[in-house]
């Protein structure tokens, strides 16, 4: 069982940035894509970023694209999303995705974090 863990969300406002953290409890973590989906209020989760199992493979949503990097430090067992530039349409609860079937067009994960809130005021 994979447990995911997401921090570093908070209230910004607009311009401002923010790194969330996944921290992730499997003995092998290399072996899985991994990705960040996010939710706001009234809408359907959304695919942001992921990265391949290797990390040498990533890819983003089209309205955050050149403004947030996805990463992963495999020797922490963390995986991070960098968020610059942010704008009050990036509001949302950001979840951790692990495992599944991965592409840089599509992204069907296993296993979920919670989610941690990023809330940008204007």
């Amino acid at each position: 069982q994979v447990q995911l863990v997401e921090s570093g969300g908070g209230s910004v406002e607009t311009g401002a940035s923010l790194t969330l953290t996944c921290t992730v409890s499997r003995p092998t973590f290399t072996n899985y894509a991994m990705g960040w989906f996010r939710q706001a209020p009234g809408k359907e989760r959304e695919f942001v970023a992921g990265i391949s199992e290797n990390g040498n493979i990533t890819s983003y949503a089209g309205s955050v694209k050149g403004r947030f990097t996805i990463s992963k430090n495999v020797a922490k067992k963390t995986l991070h999303l960098e968020m610059n530039s942010l704008k009050p349409e990036d509001t949302a609860v950001y979840q951790c995705a692990a495992d599944g079937e991965y592409t840089p067009s599509h992204y069907y994960p296993w296993y979920w974090g919670q989610g941690t809130q990023v809330s940008v005021s204007s």
